[in-house]
């Protein structure tokens, strides 16, 4: 700042500005993470709720005299909804109203935690919570570094988001292989590209932050397409992490 010798407590319009939009960044950033935070508390409930109220489960999942899990007609409805509730947001942005982008965002929540209650029927309680603390650990990590750093992360954001249709493709081809080292090396590519995509998505939130200034509406619907973008990269992290350290139920 820009401080005067003879008055030490005044500053230039230019720092008042520059501060008042400082403040206003990470208010709108605590927004963002609000959000975030908010829809995954409704995901883990939601998911708990299915693997553990015997007629929900039921419709959702058939399970074999083995343990093996499989899903019920429904339950690949719910498997596929999530995308559906994603695309409807992406290019319903603009015509939709801010509350009926919350009611959206908050029902994909709550079926993404439909979609992920099979992991509570395949793993131990207590390896998908120590799946979930090093997922917290990872991601807050790499949001503060995205947050802080002064590194432009453009570039490699877009270099992680061709790995990921790199990886989505070979998962496609995977499905007729079936070839279990193939889909190791898939899930460690996976963890690398959103455990990065954590910091570019974050670093990202500000620069669109800065572009919405003095425009309440179109920055309140950013801040939860921002929470979404968080949201499925702390998800896909989890899951990942879950398959790598979670413990089977016998």
């Amino acid at each position: 700042m820009n401080y005067n010798q003879d008055n030490p407590m005044s500053y230039s319009a230019r720092d008042a500005k520059s501060a008042s939009y400082d403040m206003g960044l990470r208010a709108y950033m605590l927004s963002v993470y609000n959000y975030m935070a908010s829809a995954l508390a409704l995901t883990g409930l939601t998911a708990y709720a299915a693997a553990n109220f015997p007629p929900l489960r039921d419709m959702l999942y058939a399970v074999g005299a083995s343990g093996q899990v499989g899903l019920t007609g429904l339950g690949w409805l719910v498997a596929f909804a999530p995308l559906a509730f994603v695309l409807f947001m992406s290019f319903g942005l603009n015509s939709m109203s801010l509350q009926t982008l919350k009611a959206t965002f908050w029902g994909y929540a709550a079926i993404m935690g439909l979609s992920l209650s099979s992991l509570l029927l395949v793993y131990t309680g207590a390896s998908v919570v120590k799946a979930f603390f090093i997922t917290s650990i990872l991601f807050g990590s790499m949001s503060i570094w995205g947050y802080t750093t002064k590194r432009d992360l453009t570039g490699m954001g877009n270099f992680l988001m061709i790995g990921l249709f790199g990886v989505i493709i070979a998962s496609l081809i995977n499905i007729f292989l079936a070839s279990s080292g193939l889909e190791f090396i898939m899930s460690i590519l996976v963890v690398v590209i959103f455990t990065g995509l954590t910091a570019y998505d974050t670093q990202k939130l500000k620069a669109i932050y800065y572009s919405t200034v003095g425009n309440d509406l179109v920055a309140n619907k950013l801040a939860i397409m921002g929470a979404l973008s968080l949201y499925m990269d702390f998800i896909n992290l989890f899951v990942q992490l879950v398959r790598f350290f979670g413990e089977r139920r016998q």
